[in-house]
C-alpha cells in the first residue's frame, strides 16, 4: 500500500503491518519534550501514580524557556521542578539557563531531532521539526507523563494534505511569508488534524531556517504536523549526526485528503492582522498601521539567518522615536554568532535591546508585555487577543525583514522602503 511520509514514519514506530488515516496507534517515540510550563504537570502526574524511573534518561528533553530566567517566584518554582526532576532521573538533555535556548530552535541545533524521528512535545509548536522530515507534534502534559513511563504515545493517524509551491520566490519573501499566505488562504482550521506536507520547487529552494519557520506554524492552520521531505539541504543540516537516522519520502501514488497549489512567484511579504494568523495581507496593503513595539525572535524567527536579515536592514539606521525594538536570539549559539558577526552591536546602535534567549514576550510572559491600546509587529507565531499582554493590545505577524523595516519607520513598512 502506498504511504505518505507521515504514515511511513508512524508505521515504522509501531508493531503494525499496515496503517491508515483514522487508525488509533500506540507508537514508540524517539524523543519527548517538556518546558517550564508543561513539564511540571507531567512530573506531578508521573509521581502521583507512583512511578519511580523514566523509561530512558537519554530520550527526554527538558527546556525551561518560557519564563526563564525566572520572572517571579511562581516561575522559579516551575523551573526548579524541572531542575530537580532532571537531577533525580539523570536526564541527559536538561538545559539550564546559560546553555538553554528556545526549545524548537535548540533541539534541532543540538541534533536531538533527526530525519525520520517520531517526536512529541508538550508544546503546540513541536511541529517545527517536520522541517527535517521528522513526524513531530504537540501533546498534553498527561501524554508526556505517560511517555516518561514507557516511551510511547497514542496517535490518531491523520489524513495528509499536500501543499505544492511552484515558481520562484520574490525578493524579501521568506518561509514566514509563505506560511502566512498559506494560512490566509486555507484558514486557521484549513488543515485541522491533518499532516501538512510542504513540497514543490519553491520549497526545495528554501534554506533550512525558513523551512523550520513554515513547519513551526502548521499548528496555526490546525495541522498535527508540517513535514518537508528530506533533501540535500536537510542532509547538510543534519550531518554529521550523532546517531543513525532514516530518510522517508512519500510514495508517488500516496493518497492525500486534498492538494493545494500555490504560485510562490505571486506572493509578496505578508502581514497577519489581529486577532488571527489567517488575516494575512500583502504588506503593501498594511502601511498605515503605526507601531509601539517591534519584536524580532521566537521559535519561529529567532535563528541566525533571521537576525542577519534584520541587521542588514537596520545597519546604520535608527529605530523610529516612540517605537521599541526587542531582539531575541533563539539560542545561546545564535546569541554568540550575533556577537561575533557584529549583529548585536547593530541592534543596540539602532536603538533596540538585545536579550538572552526566551519565549517571554510571545505568550505575554515577560520581557515585552503590551499595555492597553499598544500595537506590536512581531515575528512570533500567534496574534490572538491578549497574546502578548493587555486584551486591548494588538499583535501583527510578519517576517524579520518587514519587522526591521517597520521598526525604522515606526509603522508597518515594506523592506524596499528602507533598504
Amino acid at each position: 500500500m502506498p504511504y505518505t511520509i507521515s504514515e511511513k514514519i508512524l508505521l515504522a514506530h509501531t508493531d503494525n503491518d499496515d496503517i491508515r488515516p483514522g487508525d488509533f496507534i500506540d507508537a514508540r517515540i524517539d524523543l519527548c519534550l517538556g518546558n517550564d510550563i508543561t513539564a511540571p504537570l507531567a512530573i506531578e502526574e508521573f509521581r502521583k501514580h507512583g512511578f519511580k524511573k523514566v523509561f530512558n534518561k537519554n530520550k527526554i528533553a527538558l527546556v525551561p524557556d518560557h519564563f526563564a530566567p525566572a520572572k517571579d517566584y511562581k516561575s522559579a518554582n516551575q523551573c526548579r521542578m524541572l531542575r530537580d526532576f532532571a537531577k533525580e532521573q539523570g536526564i541527559k538533555h536538561y538545559f539550564e539557563v546559560g546553555c538553554m535556548g528556545i526549545e524548537h530552535a535548540l533541539l534541532p541545533e543540538q541534533k536531538l531531532v533527526l530525519p525520520g524521528d517520531l517526536v512529541i512535545g508538550a508544546d503546540s509548536h513541536t511541529c517545527t521539526y517536520g522541517a527535517l522530515g521528522a513526524y513531530s507534534t504537540g501533546i498534553g502534559s498527561t501524554d508526556l507523563a505517560r511517555a516518561f513511563v514507557d516511551g510511547k504515545c497514542w496517535f490518531k493517524v491523520p489524513q495528509s494534505m499536500k501543499l505544492v509551491y511552484s515558481g520562484k520566490r520574490n525578493k524579501w519573501v521568506s518561509g514566514k511569508d509563505f506560511i502566512l499566505y498559506t494560512i490566509g488562504k486555507i484558514g486557521v482550521d484549513g488543515a485541522l488534524y491533518k499532516a501538512m506536507e510542504f513540497t514543490g520547487e519553491a520549497i526545495s529552494a528554501l534554506p533550512m531556517d525558513d523551512r523550520f519557520t513554515m513547519s513551526n506554524m502548521a499548528i496555526e492552520a490546525g495541522g498535527r504536523a508540517g513535514l518537508i521531505e528530506p533533501d540535500k539541504e536537510t542532509l547538510k543540516y543534519a550531518r554529521p549526526a550523532p546517531r543513525k537516522f532514516k530518510i522517508y519520502k512519500s510514495d508517488k501514488d500516496a493518497r492525500y485528503e486534498s492538494t493545494v497549489e500555490i504560485d510562490a512567484s505571486k506572493i509578496e511579504p505578508q502581514v497577519s492582522f489581529p486577532p488571527l494568523p489567517s488575516n494575512a495581507k500583502p504588506v503593501s496593503q498594511a502601511k498605515n498601521v503605526t507601531l509601539d513595539q517591534v519584536v524580532i525572535g521566537s521559535c519561529t524567527n529567532g535563528r541566525i539567518s533571521d537576525l542577519r536579515i534584520a541587521a542588514r536592514i537596520l545597519k546604520g539606521r535608527k529605530v523610529k522615536q516612540g517605537t521599541r525594538l526587542l531582539v531575541f536570539p533563539a539560542t545561546q549559539k545564535v546569541y554568540l554568532d550575533c556577537v561575533k558577526e557584529g549583529l548585536a552591536e547593530i541592534f543596540v546602535k539602532a536603538g533596540g535591546i538585545f536579550s538572552t534567549p526566551t519565549c517571554g514576550p510571545c505568550l505575554g510572559g515577560h520581557m515585552g508585555i503590551l499595555a492597553e491600546g499598544e500595537r506590536c509587529l512581531s515575528t512570533t507565531n500567534r496574534n490572538f487577543i491578549g497574546r502578548m499582554g493587555h486584551p486591548k493590545s494588538e499583535v501583527y505577524l510578519a517576517s524579520p525583514a518587514v519587522a526591521a523595516a517597520s521598526a525604522i519607520k515606526g509603522r508597518i513598512a515594506h523592506p524596499d522602503e528602507v533598504a
